[in-house]
């Protein structure tokens, strides 16, 4: 499936071709979150070559892409805007240089059928990845919302792929999870049901950051990353089912299934960046991290104007 890759407008012999000697190497560090999928669509259509980046993707869990950051194994990571201020706050400096995408759904709040609201939750088990991640920190601000704190639950830490199959398979009384795991229980009604999602509470946007070091070091990588990921864009609204069928390949989707998975969320274009790093940003990245520090995840709030660099979006 891979190869359909060549069909998108891209040349099949610039994505074949070798690296040349000039190309700036990097590693991203990512995971198969549905919003994450324009970063390899750039890969596999040659968008990263063509703007000078040798690029190698590298899938990490959320809960130790910052430890492969501070090793040096990779140089930038995509993940979710609160990361990045518990990855700052706890030693390990990077900076955000472009949005990916916002979660409109993608994100939930699953529960047995017998729950009828988040604060029936209480002294209740809920799986979710552990502390620093997005479902840790998604399942806190929910919980909040409704007057609950983590300490009304007990957490169970399953990543998201893996809760969404013990929920389905009758483990837990709820658990936190996103595409393409969050559709597998749509799927499933009799296991339970979504009981609320990030159109609810709109708190998961995803980033692409690199060390300082590295931006240093490579003073037109930061730009070409997010360039490429512009193109990427562009390639899926010229044509959406052959770049569903590649994004689709990397995490084993049909077209079909990604195709779904990426209606429950909004790559985010030029203009959203812009827009998003002119105030949003800074906003959400204050608030995250009052709960970060509520809940323990950081000792102590990081310089929030220092977590980002908009130059790259201009």
């Amino acid at each position: 499936m891979r190869a359909v890759a060549a069909g998108l407008v891209v040349a099949s012999v610039l994505a074949a071709a070798p690296a040349r000697a000039e190309d700036t190497k990097v590693t991203i560090g990512i995971s198969g979150w549905t919003g994450f999928a324009p970063l390899t669509l750039a890969k596999e259509a040659g968008l990263f070559k063509k703007n000078g980046l040798d690029v190698t993707i590298k899938k990490i869990p959320q809960a130790s892409r910052h430890l492969a950051i501070r090793s040096g194994d990779v140089q930038c990571a995509a993940t979710t805007v609160e990361t990045w201020v518990a990855w700052n706050a706890n030693g390990v400096p990077t900076k955000q240089i472009f949005q990916l995408d916002k979660s409109y759904g993608a994100d939930g709040l699953v529960v047995r059928n017998d729950v009828a609201a988040i604060k029936d939750l209480k002294g209740r088990t809920v799986a979710a990845s552990v502390p620093g991640t997005s479902p840790y920190f998604g399942l806190a601000w929910m919980l909040k919302q409704n007057g609950l704190s983590l300490k009304d639950v007990k957490v169970v830490n399953l990543e998201p792929g893996p809760a969404a199959q013990a929920f389905i398979a009758g483990q837990n009384d709820a658990a936190m999870t996103y595409e393409p795991y969050l559709s597998s229980v749509r799927a499933a009604p009799q296991a339970g049901r979504i009981i609320a999602t990030t159109l609810d509470y709109p708190m998961v946007m995803d980033t692409v950051g690199c060390t300082p070091d590295f931006l240093d070091q490579n003073p037109k990588a930061g730009k070409a990353l997010a360039e490429s990921y512009f193109e990427a864009l562009d390639l899926i609204a010229r044509d959406p089912a052959k770049a569903y069928e590649t994004m689709g390949a990397d995490v084993k989707q049909t077209g079909e299934a990604f195709g779904n998975s990426a209606k429950f969320l909004r790559w985010q274009d030029r203009a959203a960046n812009k827009a998003f790093f002119a105030g949003e940003i800074q906003k959400f990245s204050a608030e995250a991290a009052d709960l970060l520090l509520e809940i323990g995840v950081i000792k102590q709030k990081p310089d929030i104007a220092s977590l980002m660099d908009d130059r790259y979006v201009k």
